[in-house]
């Protein structure tokens, strides 16, 4: 999976990464056709927890829904490691963990903990000396050369945008492979671009912090990645909505039954042509067959 994401940074273009929160979507991902999965914490911490992205999670909950969504979905994974759940040592346990979940890639950030959401206000920093040393220990606590180590500041909202530029050179310097200035306005992009080496990432939030560019428009002012964290669980929330609502109101589940998947669809799309196929090949004659 780690060469794979790289040979896929090293092809021309932007890479368009959609943001999921399970496995579920993991496959949906694959299913449509996307070559790399991101993801979200803030849609992981909605799924485990319901509860809003303040740094709840641990590091191994986090770990573990990575390897289940590289599990699920078959393709490499750029995760949400936070802050890196503590000080350099245990960034080091952090790489390590997400490296045997079997992520391809992991974005750190230079938030105190706990964390915020990055589209949130009220953030804080660690000093960039901090942060420098976290980016350090990333590095050298990789096994394999091919994962990826992407820095994220937040500094824009705290420090503004110079002060950004210079941690994320700082970052650049420290061994990270892949640079994520979170939340610039759209003037700040072609300083950003210019003033840091890359490759960079763009996080097509939907707070509006981030300006809404075509994935084209990304590509042209310089960015490699561009992830969109949780849209497709936000189409699958309002869905559900109304579904729900009809139900509630009308008591009359078949007049939506165009309007879900069939049951099939569902099992088809967790793999269960697979499944069948294996169950032929290992059941026993007096065992029933699996089917719909």
């Amino acid at each position: 999976m780690t060469t794979q994401f790289r040979r896929l940074l090293a092809e021309p273009g932007l890479r368009v990464v959609p943001g999921v929160a399970d496995a579920l979507f993991a496959r949906i991902v694959a299913e449509v056709g996307f070559p790399i999965v991101y993801m979200s914490g803030a849609g992981t911490t909605a799924v485990r927890l319901g509860t809003p992205d303040i740094g709840l999670l641990s590091m191994t909950e986090m770990a573990d829904n990575a390897g289940r969504i590289v599990d699920a979905s078959g393709l490499p994974l750029i995760a949400d490691a936070d802050n890196g759940y503590g000080g350099p040592l245990n960034v080091r346990r952090t790489i390590q963990c997400f490296e045997k979940a079997g992520a391809a890639a992991i974005h750190l950030e230079d938030q105190v903990f706990p964390k915020r959401c990055g589209h949130m206000d009220g953030k804080l920093l660690i000093s960039q000396a901090d942060m420098v040393a976290k980016v350090k220990a990333a590095v050298d606590a990789r096994r394999d050369p091919d994962f990826t180590i992407i820095a994220r500041t937040d500094a824009i909202a705290v420090e503004g945008l110079e002060k950004a530029i210079e941690r994320a050179n700082a970052y650049r310097e420290a061994g990270a492979d892949i640079i994520f200035i979170e939340a610039p306005a759209e003037e700040h992009l072609g300083a950003i671009i210019g003033a840091v080496s890359g490759p960079h990432l763009y996080n097509m939030a939907s707070s509006g912090k981030t300006p809404f560019l075509k994935a084209s428009e990304i590509e042209a002012h310089g960015f490699k990645v561009a992830i969109y964290p949780n849209w497709a669980m936000f189409g699958a929330i309002r869905a559900a909505r109304e579904i729900l609502r009809h139900l509630k109101d009308t008591g009359d589940i078949a007049a939506i039954r165009e309007d879900v998947v069939s049951f099939k669809e569902f099992f088809d799309l967790l793999g269960m042509q697979e499944v069948r196929k294996l169950d032929a090949l290992y059941a026993s004659s007096d065992v029933g067959r699996l089917n719909y």
